[in-house]
């Protein structure tokens, strides 16, 4: 019986080899980049802020905050503050004693906006609080300077008095005994003068040091109170939709299928995502079906993409929608911080994505349901229309070229 070998498969050649290896090499710095330099190179900065106070106030707290470290919104009072964080216009709020008749200070943070924020925030309070003290020493030390000084000079005045008492005395005896040397019949004294009476120094009690209040105007869930698990969920997100544009990708062929099939899969993965999320580990809050919402439409569009990429140009779409989502969108996002903390435009750049804009919608509908949310509705939506865009071109270009052989 016949037997066949294989074709033993040449060697590669060593500049082939080397080039493959320096290519991973770049591949995983590009990957170490893309997760890693967000995080490392992000810092407190343009942080929008309302300050409720004078315009002295307000250009005395800028000038002691760190540099560019503040975005300094004016407010008119705590109510208006309140409600620009609420309206997520600022992350935060500081309210100066003199335009509230408060006595002191009041840090108005917001939790559920960012930990990072409320952290840099609290920094903020301690600094305030720490000039605050430094005043008080110092006004200490000068009204212990000024009651030393008036003990010191009434002290003085009373040895002055004294001396001139002894004086007066001594004059009275001359006078007397002369008197009584030339009118023996009369006897006369001399009074001693009374002593100048010491007045004891104008003791004042030293006013209470005020206290910064920092007080937490939109906290987080008691389930979630570092804000973890919302930041962490980003992540299982952009991945669930990269899974279900793969598979339907390699799995589903036709156009109107294909679509169904991503409709389906986000109706499905969302009910399913934010059942987790929200009636199992509580991360999520506010109105269940609203959350779904969010969370399908976020995966559907990026399974839409994938898929229609997938369709375009052939099963390297699918590793160019990996790349917009994982190394692009899902860095870019600001799930973790401050969009501001970024380096510009970065962060503004990382919302017109689907990671960020999934987060940023489902903070608002979890926690500031007074804020705007067309704009990461209009994003999502957007990828949604491109990715079936791109199915259905995919779909006919496909048809043109089978017609064509």
């Amino acid at each position: 019986m016949a037997t066949t070998s294989a074709t033993p498969r040449p060697h590669t050649s060593w500049a082939q080899a080397l080039r493959t290896a320096v290519l991973a090499a770049v591949a995983v710095c590009i990957i170490l980049l893309a997760f890693s330099w967000p995080s490392v190179t992000a810092k407190p900065q343009h942080l929008p802020v309302a300050v409720v106070g004078s315009a002295e106030q307000v250009q005395q707290l800028t000038a002691k905050a760190p540099e560019g470290m503040l975005d300094v919104r004016t407010a008119g009072n705590r109510d208006e503050a309140v409600a620009a964080i609420k309206d997520r216009e600022v992350y935060g709020a500081v309210v100066l004693p003199a335009s509230q008749g408060a006595a002191a200070p009041e840090i108005l943070t917001a939790s559920a906006a960012s930990p990072a924020a409320s952290a840099a925030l609290n920094q903020l309070g301690i600094g305030i609080q720490q000039q605050i003290d430094k005043q008080a020493i110092a006004a200490l030390t000068d009204a212990v300077t000024q009651m030393q000084a008036k003990i010191a000079a009434a002290q003085q005045a009373a040895q002055q008095g004294q001396q001139a008492a002894q004086q007066a005395a001594q004059q009275g005896q001359q006078a007397a005994q002369q008197a009584a040397q030339q009118a023996p019949a009369q006897q006369g004294g001399a009074q001693n003068p009374q002593p100048a009476s010491q007045t004891p120094a104008n003791q004042q009690t030293p006013a209470a040091v005020p206290t910064v209040v920092v007080s937490d105007v939109v906290p987080l869930s008691s389930d979630d109170p570092r804000g973890t698990g919302l930041a962490v969920a980003g992540l299982p997100l952009a991945m669930g939709g990269m899974v279900g544009g793969i598979l339907i990708s390699l799995l589903v062929s036709g156009a109107w299928r294909r679509l169904g099939a991503a409709v389906a899969y986000g109706v499905t993965g969302g009910l399913g995502l934010v059942g987790i999320l929200q009636a199992w580990f509580h991360i999520l809050q506010g109105d269940f079906w609203a959350n779904s919402a969010a969370v399908g439409l976020g995966i559907a569009a990026t399974a839409a993409i994938i898929t229609g990429l997938s369709a375009l140009i052939g099963r390297a779409g699918i590793a160019v929608g990996a790349v917009i989502t994982m190394f692009i969108g899902n860095p870019l996002s600001a799930l973790t911080q401050p969009r501001e903390f970024l380096p510009a435009p970065w962060g503004d750049v990382g919302q017109w994505f689907v990671p960020g804009a999934s987060g940023t919608l489902l903070r608002n509908l979890s926690y500031f349901p007074d804020a705007a949310t067309i704009f990461p509705w209009l994003i999502l939506g957007g990828w949604a229309v491109a990715g079936v865009l791109l199915i259905v071109t995919g779909h006919f270009r496909d048809q043109a070229a089978v017609a064509e052989a």
